[in-house]
């Protein structure tokens, strides 16, 4: 029972970052928002593997948008 509870606590951290992450994200709307997203995808990741590879994917896309913009 305390699984499922621990579970179902994680999810909905997870999901409530993504989604004020999303929000923050908005064009207009200060705040960090892709770091929340990526911290609400790292919670979900350890439930989902969908949440994983996208987390990853994130990853990848960042460290490659950094190289290029440090003329790496």
């Amino acid at each position: 029972m305390l699984r499922h509870t621990l579970r179902a606590g994680r999810v909905a951290v997870g999901l409530a970052l993504v989604a004020i992450g999303v929000v923050l994200a908005l064009p207009g709307v200060p705040g960090p928002g892709l770091p929340v997203v990526f911290g609400g995808l790292t919670v979900l990741s350890t439930e989902f593997h969908w949440a994983r590879r996208l987390r990853d994917q994130m990853r990848r896309t960042l460290t490659r948008f950094t190289r290029s913009a440090h003329g790496g």
